[in-house]
């Protein structure tokens, strides 16, 4: 499994063999190894339309690799594209926000629980300022 997650580029060569065997054995494997790789140069793109013609490609290649569970995926990307893109022009990651989350979960858990919602905010907006 190590193999299958590891980047082809973090792989030593023997590693590199071990996997290129595996890949003789399952082309199914190969493929969906392939489509994967490729789908993590998508974060890269800067210029929506580009990244709609990469997407475009990836898409056809996904649909015809004849891989059921592919396909659903590719199909499910596809109709939230627009979310996806967002990402080309706002490179904003969530981890500012899941951070918030985890400071009022830890608040709310010293407090087992507040029964004064006012005084719940205030003690989160005090947390933050």
């Amino acid at each position: 499994m190590y193999l299958l997650y590891a980047r082809p580029r973090n792989l030593r060569r023997k590693d590199r063999r071990r996997l290129d065997e595996a890949f003789k054995l399952n082309r199914r494997l190969f493929t969906v190894y392939m489509l994967q790789e490729e789908l993590s140069h998508f974060w890269s793109y800067t210029y929506e339309r580009a990244a709609i013609k990469w997407f475009a490609r990836w898409y056809s290649w996904a649909i015809r690799s004849r891989i059921k569970a592919v396909k659903n995926f590719a199909r499910s990307l596809k109709a939230h594209l627009n979310g996806i893109l967002a990402h080309c022009k706002h490179k904003i990651s969530t981890s500012f926000l899941e951070g918030m989350n985890n400071k009022i979960k830890v608040i709310k858990r010293i407090a087992f629980g507040y029964r004064d919602f006012e005084y719940f905010f205030l003690k989160i907006r005090g947390a933050f300022l």
